[in-house]
């Protein structure tokens, strides 16, 4: 998945005692009502942070995770956590662009061929 947006902010390094590593990014996303998303980045991809700052306009490609928690009453409780994994300089407006190949003046158009529609003799049942 992705979400496309402006960074709010860049938390500092979190470092537990078991080596464990995180980031957080506040994404302000760019639709009517944008929406402030904070998206994790953990262990070796915190480093990613390092090239961009607030005000940058980024893509972030994420994973969404889920786990479930009893507590000590024994009441089941589920979380859910964004994780970023991959980021890219630019805004919706870089990537949404719509591109239209059109054909060389001196070479004929390709025609719409259904290659289907040669097999009609096979034994499929629709």
């Amino acid at each position: 998945m992705e979400l496309t947006g402006t960074i709010k902010k860049i938390s500092d390094l979190q470092t537990f005692a078991s080596g464990f590593q995180k980031k957080e990014l506040v994404l302000l996303t760019e639709e009517q009502y944008p929406q402030p998303i904070n998206i994790e980045f953990t262990q070796d991809k915190v480093d990613l942070l390092n090239a961009y700052k607030v005000g940058d306009s980024v893509k972030v490609h994420i994973n969404i995770r889920g786990r479930e928690w009893t507590s000590p009453q024994g009441e089941v409780k589920y979380f859910n956590s964004i994780v970023g994994w991959r980021m890219e300089k630019g805004g919706a407006s870089d990537f949404n662009e719509p591109t239209q190949a059109t054909p060389s003046q001196g070479q004929p158009a390709a025609e719409n061929k259904n290659v289907f529609a040669e097999d009609e003799d096979d034994d499929l049942p629709f």
